[in-house]
């Protein structure tokens, strides 16, 4: 029987209701502080605008570029008021919030050359220069086909970035395995391996000498592996873009462990996660656990999700809806490509990184200034479509890692539980993609020893701080929760907290020191006879580009 497509009914939107009390109240604050800043412009005695956009002096030269960022101000204040007030599911505020957000910032008048007087000025200054220049740069990341935020001519992998020595000593379809070599006469006997994020490359950790993570951790007298995950092309002929969760866990993370434990010969190994390389890791060592394997000694989580029930505002991406339209388009094979990850978490913050980017690089022509960090942001990776369907949906939607057995590897249910082994949690204070009463939760399923400690500052740079630098500062508790305890609430944990300035770095070295076993004679070459030198470090898989 044929379905008359005209008759189908659209989904229903929720409608966005305001009490008409509640509306009047806006609008009539809405008109006094418009009035006021009339009287104040004629009057000449406009202060400069609470947004750092528009506190220049040029700004305060031009009466009317001024009263119009007060009055774009003054709109967004009326805006927000109007979301706060909308008779609406929590949920749907948060995805209103987040639209008027993206209107907002995209109609800035800093984005316009006519109401932006300080790129009036540049032009002016430059003779049109500026516009020109501005004009080639538009047209070199329309080639990029990304937008451009740091000087990427400056970097080379190998040469001034991801410069810790070491030997590639394994790969497969998935990944390469870095050791890298020590650089002290003696090393503990338990290696340490480290799980990165897939949707970045390895490297944010190794940025340059002076804030390398890895480079930290060798000198501490650690051998150090590193799990560099291939970028997959949508050239690529293997089938590269139809693996699964499940093939990351075995032939990624739980290969990784196995490799490093027989090159170090060690029947376990010491392991870090990063983000979602530590959901990742401890999907797999709960799989191996479930097989009756116990291939890790300490855990290190940074910046994880193990408990989705609070995503922050990645939230407002995910419902049913979404994830089954992702399901239809990737669930057996294709790509989530890395342009269209990084256009997400950009717009996160689109004033800081996307418009801020635009006015300065397009209207002013300036070129932006080299930041290892940016480059790394920029060289994002695809994702296989199976692997990140299977991610969204029983992660961020339905959240079932935390549910003992609420998914199924292989046939082997996991339960989290189970990681009972010493942990190490990481969060950061002000991350806005895993909050980090949200990386706390993890205490919550870990049964082990369990050290919580929290950074200051973002998702990355809270992590990326290296201790020679003494910035930053970070929360800890004298006495950490012990092995089959209940975790306090993150409210009672911060209670108790101490702040202690600088790096957590060394803190962390400490607390895996306990765990890494005798010293031993340093290594003079990398691998074994099993696994031997493939090529230097960074490799191959880490220098291929999706944009």
């Amino acid at each position: 029987m044929y379905q008359n497509v005209n008759s189908h009914t659209p989904p229903s939107w929720p409608l966005a209701v305001i009490a008409p009390e509640d509306l009047a109240n806006i609008q009539a604050e809405f008109s006094r502080a418009y009035a006021e800043l009339l009287v104040q412009a004629r009057a000449g005695n406009l202060k400069a605008p609470a947004d750092r956009r528009f506190r220049s002096d040029v700004w305060q030269a031009h009466p009317f570029a001024l009263l119009n960022a007060h009055f774009w101000e003054l709109s967004a204040r009326a805006l927000f008021s109007m979301v706060d007030a909308a008779q609406v599911t929590e949920a749907v505020r948060n995805r209103l919030r987040f639209s008027v957000m993206q209107w907002l910032e995209a109609s800035s008048p800093s984005n316009f050359i006519f109401t932006n007087p300080e790129v009036q000025q540049r032009v002016l200054e430059t003779g049109g220069q500026s516009l020109a220049a501005g004009m080639q740069n538009l047209l070199q990341d329309i080639g990029k086909g990304r937008l451009s935020q740091t000087d990427e001519s400056v970097f080379e992998l190998g040469r001034n970035i991801a410069v810790s020595p070491g030997h590639v000593v394994f790969q497969n379809a998935l990944m390469q395995v870095i050791q890298y070599a020590p650089s002290t006469s003696k090393v503990h006997s338990r290696p340490l391996v480290i799980v990165p994020p897939c949707i970045n490359k390895y490297y944010i950790l190794d940025l340059q000498p002076e804030n390398s993570f890895v480079r930290h951790a060798v000198g501490q007298g650690f051998t150090v592996f590193m799990v560099s995950w291939r970028n997959p092309l949508p050239s690529d002929t293997d089938a590269s873009d139809q693996a699964g969760w499940a093939d990351y866990l075995q032939e990624g993370v739980l290969r990784a462990l196995a490799v490093a434990s027989d090159i170090a010969r060690a029947p376990r190994v010491n392991a870090l996660g990063f983000c979602v390389g530590g959901t990742m890791l401890a999907n797999a060592v709960a799989l191996a656990h479930a097989r009756g394997e116990r291939p890790v000694e300490a855990l290190t989580l940074l910046t994880t999700f193990l408990d989705f029930s609070e995503t922050g505002v990645l939230d407002i991406f995910i419902d049913e809806a979404h994830v089954s339209l992702r399901e239809q388009q990737l669930a057996h094979g294709g790509l989530m490509t890395a342009r269209e990850l990084g256009t997400t978490f950009s717009f996160l913050r689109p004033g800081e990184l996307v418009w801020n980017y635009v006015v300065n690089n397009y209207l002013k022509g300036t070129t932006p200034p080299a930041f290892d960090l940016l480059y790394w942001n920029s060289d994002g990776t695809n994702l296989p479509g199976p692997f990140f369907t299977w991610y969204l949906r029983n992660t961020y939607l339905e959240n079932r890692l935390c549910i003992p057995g609420g998914v199924n590897i292989d046939g082997h249910p996991i339960d989290l539980r189970s990681l009972d082994m010493p942990a190490y949690v990481f969060a950061s204070r002000e991350d806005h993609i895993v909050p980090w009463q949200s990386a706390y939760a993890s205490c919550s399923l870990l049964t082990g020893e369990r050290r919580f400690v929290l950074g200051a500052s973002g998702h990355i740079a809270g992590v990326v701080n290296p201790p020679a630098k003494n910035r930053r500062s970070f929360w800890a508790n004298r006495e950490n929760i012990s092995s089959g305890q209940p975790a306090p609430s993150a409210d009672g944990w911060m209670a108790a907290a101490t702040e202690q300035a600088g790096s957590w770095w060394p803190d962390w070295a400490t607390w895996l020191a306990q765990y890494s076993g005798a010293m031993k004679q340093a290594p003079t070459r990398p691998g074994n006879r099993q696994y031997k030198a493939l090529e230097p470090a960074p490799g191959s898989y880490v220098s291929v580009r999706a944009v």
